[in-house]
């Protein structure tokens, strides 16, 4: 295991005053620094909401999320599969197992498209409607819990920040020249 990993929790490897340094300032040749301390936490960040979602509420995350997707106002016809997984970031064979589950409980269907036959939309169910308004207190609740020793302006600005982080995810895009290389510490597995 890294230091980098071990130690995801330290103190930041520069004084406070350099606090206001960029991303590619970031980056401290100690066992990849905080590139590779932010990103394990968002990793642990995940396995923690996944596993949590799944002890409390009896549903996946992804499963959390269809729901959510699908119940937002103007989809009430459904949506494409392509749609949805986009809007969630999933790939389409996790979303399709989702689907198949979410069918299998009487929560989703998925129709033909009425403008392409070739295309199915996936709709929630009057039941799957029903079940999503029983989980809201759940779900206030596991947010309240969930972000307890957050003041209001900590969630703006998280919010605000994982967007940022989210953007610059999407367009990375690494040349023929780092392809292959590997950087000392960037592995979280070691």
């Amino acid at each position: 295991m890294s230091s980098a990993i071990r130690g995801a929790g330290d103190s930041l490897p520069w004084p406070e005053s350099q606090g206001g340094n960029t991303g590619a300032q970031m980056i401290v040749k100690e066992s990849g620094g905080v590139p590779n301390r932010l990103f394990f936490r968002l990793f642990q960040t995940g396995n923690v909401l996944q596993r949590q979602v799944q002890n409390e509420m009896g549903i996946s995350a992804v499963q959390w999320a269809v729901l959510g997707a699908l119940s937002r106002e103007g989809f009430e016809e459904g949506t494409s599969f392509n749609q949805l997984k986009e809007y969630l970031f999933v790939s389409r064979q996790n979303l399709d197992g989702v689907l198949k589950r979410m069918e299998r409980d009487g929560h989703v269907v998925r129709i033909p498209h009425p403008q392409d036959r070739r295309a199915r939309l996936v709709v929630l169910t009057d039941s799957g409607r029903q079940f999503w308004n029983r989980l809201q207190d759940t779900i206030t609740e596991f947010y309240r819990q969930a972000l307890q020793s957050m003041s209001f302006d900590d969630g703006v600005s998280l919010l605000h920040l994982l967007k940022k982080l989210q953007q610059d995810l999407s367009s990375v895009s690494l040349t023929s020249e780092t392809e292959g290389s590997v950087q000392e510490g960037a592995n979280p597995a070691d």
